[in-house]
C-alpha cells in the first residue's frame, strides 16, 4: 500500500475537481482500486504502487494542462484520463500559448495579456536578467511580480525579492510621518497591490512574515548576495548608475531578475541622472540578458490611459 498527497497551489482547484466534484468523480471512475480524497487544495491517492504512479501522472498532465489555460471542461478532462500516449496535452500546448501565469483568490487567473507582455515572459524563461521598459499601465510590474510569484509556486526559487528606488516625485522620506516602515511602504504599495491580486491573504502574510517574500527599498540591497531568489527592481528609472550596478552585481548564481523602468518619469534630482537607459544600452547583448520594451498598445489600464500616453509623446515630440 502507497500513499501519495498531490498539491494543487499552482491551479484553481475548482477547475480541476469540477463543479459538485464532477471531474474527481471521473478521476475515481478511471481508477476504482485507489482511494481518492480531496482536501482544500491537496489530493491523496492510497493504493497499490502501480495504480499511484499511474495516477500521478495523468493527475500532472492535467494539472500541466490548467496552468497554460486556465480552465478545463469535463469532456477533456476525460480525453486526457482516457490518453495512453501522453499526446492530448502536448497538442493543446502546441496550439494554445496564452498561459496562464498565476491562480489568485476568488479563482482569479492572471495572464500575459498583450504581445509584449508575452514576449516578456518568453524572456524571462530563456535569461536570467530581463529588462522592461515602457510607460505606466503596460503591465510591467504586474507580469514581473507574477512571474516571480509562479517560480515560488513552482519552487523554482525559495523566496522572492521585490525592491525599488525610495524616491518619488521630489519627496524626501525625512519629512514623512512615521517609522522607517511607515515612510517606505506608501513607495512600495504597487508591489503590495499585485502581491494582494496573485496570493491568499492569509499566506501572503504568512510569507511576509517569514520572509519569503521580502519588500524592501533598493539601498537595503548593498552588500548582500541574493541567491535561490526571484528579484524584481521596480521604477528603476529613479535608480543612479552606481545603485543599478550595485543592485545587478548582488544576484547570486541561483537567481533570477527582473528591472523595471519607464524613462519618461524620472524623478531623480536634476544633479543626478538615471541610470537605466545606460545598463540597457550596455548590457543589451551579453547572453543570458534580455529586453523588451512596452508602449501604448500594451496599456491595460483605463481605456483613456493610452489616449494620454499618446498625447504626452506627441507634445514632446512638437518639443
Amino acid at each position: 500500500m502507497t500513499e501519495s498527497i498531490i498539491n494543487l497551489d499552482s491551479i484553481n482547484p475548482i477547475e480541476f475537481f469540477g463543479v459538485n466534484n464532477g471531474k474527481l468523480d471521473l478521476l475515481k471512475k478511471k481508477f476504482p482500486l485507489l482511494k481518492i480524497l480531496s482536501r482544500g487544495t491537496q489530493l491523496k491517492l492510497s493504493g497499490a504502487p502501480e495504480e499511484v504512479a499511474t495516477a500521478e501522472e495523468k493527475i500532472s498532465q492535467i494539472v500541466k494542462y490548467l496552468e497554460r489555460n486556465g480552465n478545463l471542461t469535463e469532456n477533456y478532462f476525460e480525453q486526457i484520463l482516457g490518453d495512453e500516449e501522453g499526446t492530448a496535452v502536448d497538442h493543446f500546448s502546441d496550439r494554445n500559448p496564452n498561459e496562464v501565469l498565476v491562480f489568485g483568490p476568488n479563482a482569479r487567473t492572471v495572464r500575459a495579456r498583450t504581445a509584449n507582455q508575452k514576449k516578456m515572459v518568453a524572456l524571462a524563461d530563456k535569461n536570467d536578467i530581463v529588462f522592461a521598459i515602457g510607460p505606466a499601465g503596460t503591465g510591467k510590474t504586474y507580469t514581473a511580480v507574477a512571474l516571480a510569484v509562479r517560480a515560488l509556486k513552482n519552487k523554482a526559487v525559495k523566496k522572492i525579492i521585490l525592491t525599488r528606488p525610495a524616491v518619488e516625485a521630489g519627496e524626501s522620506l525625512g519629512f514623512l510621518p512615521g517609522d522607517l516602515k511607515e515612510k517606505i511602504d506608501p513607495y512600495l504599495r504597487p508591489l503590495y497591490d499585485a502581491l494582494d491580486d496573485m496570493i491568499p491573504a492569509e499566506k501572503l502574510s504568512y510569507y511576509m512574515t517569514n520572509r519569503v517574500i521580502e519588500i524592501a527599498p533598493l539601498a537595503y540591497m548593498r552588500g548582500r548576495t541574493l541567491d535561490n531568489s526571484f528579484i524584481i527592481l521596480d521604477e528603476a528609472q529613479n535608480a543612479t548608475d552606481l545603485q543599478i550596478k550595485m543592485f545587478l552585481t548582488r544576484i547570486g548564481a541561483s537567481a533570477k531578475a527582473i528591472i523595471t523602468g519607464d524613462l519618461t518619469q524620472i524623478d531623480l534630482p536634476k544633479n543626478q541622472k538615471s541610470g537605466l537607459e545606460k545598463a540597457t544600452r550596455i548590457l543589451r547583448n551579453i547572453d543570458g540578458i534580455g529586453s523588451v520594451e512596452l508602449d501604448e498598445e500594451d496599456v491595460v489600464r483605463h481605456r483613456l490611459v493610452k489616449a494620454i500616453i499618446r498625447a504626452y509623446e506627441a507634445d514632446k515630440e512638437r518639443d
